[in-house]
């Protein structure tokens, strides 16, 4: 049987029991109820409600348009363009991480570079210090970019900038780029409400009963997401047309 992702079995040698989350070599990546991942070889030794089976690797799905992870359609034997001069800004690794997975394969067809800035609060300095321009553009994706926030004051001061035709800045709602993720995809009806006097990241792994000590709890937590996004579809609509807007922002040919 193809070891497909989600498929449910459980390993003879050692009775672990968990859904399929990944390939890697000849192994296949396990997932118990309890979010801990164990590598098994494929071949015999399973069991899928209490039949033996032997899994092997998924055979590549053969389309007549295969698209990206965007939903946008591939293009064959595409190299990855000379990167533009224009630049997409994230706020953290994680952004740029999440914007990676869905749409890498169109960035690097276009040529766009996704950068991470650690935060906002030095935005205005940054877009002078790139000094943008006609064919030199910057999109910056923005959390928790609502009325009356930091954010937006941020944002509202750069768009009256001197360079403020050149730059887009658009933002998503939520207060962490890990709410952009449709929570069925973990698993839960909808992402915990946290206090503002906790971490939020921390109060997230915390309500979900996962690891928080420290900064290597928080990183795992977010591989477990991240390894839950496919495609657009694990990911909420507004983010995805912030993101489809900064991509075509830094793409529109210039109009000198």
């Amino acid at each position: 049987m193809e070891a497909e992702r989600d498929l449910v079995v459980e390993e003879l040698a050692t009775g672990f029991v968990g859904a399929v989350v990944g390939i890697e070599h000849r192994f296949v990546q396990l997932e118990d109820r309890h979010g801990r991942v164990r590598l098994f070889p494929l071949g015999a030794g399973y069991l899928i409600d209490g039949k033996p089976v032997s899994l092997r690797a998924p055979k590549p799905k053969a389309g007549p348009a295969a698209r990206t992870a965007s939903g946008s359609f591939a293009v064959a034997d595409a190299r990855a363009r000379v990167a533009l001069p224009s630049r997409i800004f994230v706020e953290g690794r994680h952004d740029a991480e999440l914007v990676e997975r869905v749409w890498g394969d169109d960035l690097r067809v276009e040529g766009v570079v996704v950068e991470y800035l650690e935060g906002v609060d030095d935005l205005d300095a940054i877009v002078k210090d790139f000094k943008p321009g006609p064919g030199r553009k910057v999109g910056v994706l923005v959390d928790h970019l609502v009325p009356n926030s930091k954010e937006s004051r941020i944002a509202d001061a750069v768009a009256r900038g001197p360079y403020g035709s050149s730059v887009l800045v658009v933002g998503h709602p939520f207060v962490d780029i890990w709410q952009a993720v449709k929570p069925a995809r973990i698993g839960i009806a909808a992402w915990p409400t946290v206090p503002r006097t906790i971490e939020w990241k921390h109060g997230i792994c915390e309500a979900l009963g996962w690891p928080h000590a420290d900064q290597a709890d928080i990183a795992r937590a977010w591989k477990r997401i991240l390894g839950r996004v496919n495609s657009y579809t694990d990911l909420e609509p507004v983010l995805l047309g912030r993101v489809e807007q900064l991509i075509d922002f830094v793409t529109e040919p210039s109009a000198g």
